[in-house]
Formats: structure tokens, sequence, C-alpha cells
């Protein structure tokens, strides 16, 4: 018999949430574009404001190349 509280994939709550901690911004946007829920999206734009707001947090730029 299996225990009752034993949570067995990291990244779900015991309740079967999404946990959003470890995520990356890019992960989370696309976690936003597949949500359909107004409350889900919510929960996941604020981690994705909060991921922004640390310090030491740089956006990826796209390598653009020099016209010659």
């Amino acid at each position: 018999m299996s225990q009752r509280n034993q949570v067995r994939d990291p990244n779900r709550t015991k309740t079967g949430k999404t946990r959003l901690g470890g995520l990356t911004v890019t992960q989370l946007a696309s976690m936003v574009d597949k949500e359909g829920r107004k409350k889900i999206r919510a929960r996941i734009l604020n981690q994705i404001r909060i991921v922004q707001s640390r310090r030491g947090y740089v956006e990826k730029v796209a390598a653009v190349e020099a016209a010659e």
C-alpha cells in the first residue's frame, strides 16, 4: 500500500498542481500560451514577473549579424 502523502513528481504538488519555482521565463511563457484558465494564467504571469525582477536576471538577446 502506498503512502497517502507520497509525492511522485517533484514538479507537482501533492494535489497535482504544477510547481512554477524552478522554471525559466521561456518555459513559463510557453505554459501561458497553452493555459486556458484565467486563474492559472495569472499565477504563471506572476511567476514570470518574479523571475524577471530577481537580481542577476538577464534577458537573452538574439544574435544580430553585422551587415557588411
